[in-house]
């Protein structure tokens, strides 16, 4: 159960100082979105009307255009990507294309048990000595 607030109940003004200070609408700090980047930049937060200091726009890459992969779960993936026909098994490795999956980059996090060709925009450097210690190759495209 919630405790009950009793410790300014029974005054006047209910800790607002004098009741003049509390009267007009100029106490609220402006009316409809005033102050939405400013004083009531919090609230607007709150609210949905901001979405934060790095609001995207055409220049700038959002974040959903940024999907990242471990090579850790790479490795792991790998059998379901050879059954599905998106990565070939060869001689000398498997060769896996990350971008048409949707992948922007490979960061270095987990193991790397299979030796594997990859072909991908942008990798870590943890990440590409992990896969050349297992025999593979790195491959890297130029981003768009």
């Amino acid at each position: 159960m919630k405790k009950r607030v009793k410790r300014i109940r029974g005054t006047r003004t209910c800790g607002g100082g004098s009741a003049k200070k509390r009267r007009g609408k100029g106490s609220k700090g402006g009316s409809g979105r005033a102050g939405a980047f400013g004083h009531h930049f919090v609230v607007s937060l709150k609210q949905g009307i901001r979405k934060g200091k790095n609001k995207s726009d055409s220049t700038h890459e959002r974040a959903e255009d940024n999907v990242t992969i471990n090579v850790g779960e790479l490795d792991y993936l790998m059998p379901g990507l050879i059954a599905q026909g998106k990565a070939e098994e060869k001689a000398e490795g498997i060769y896996l294309d990350v971008t048409p999956l949707g992948i922007q980059k490979v960061l270095g996090k987990g193991k790397v048990t299979k030796k594997m060709m990859l072909k991908t925009n942008k990798i870590s450097r943890l990440a590409q000595d992990k896969i050349e210690s297992a025999g593979g190759t790195v491959e890297q495209t130029s981003g768009v």
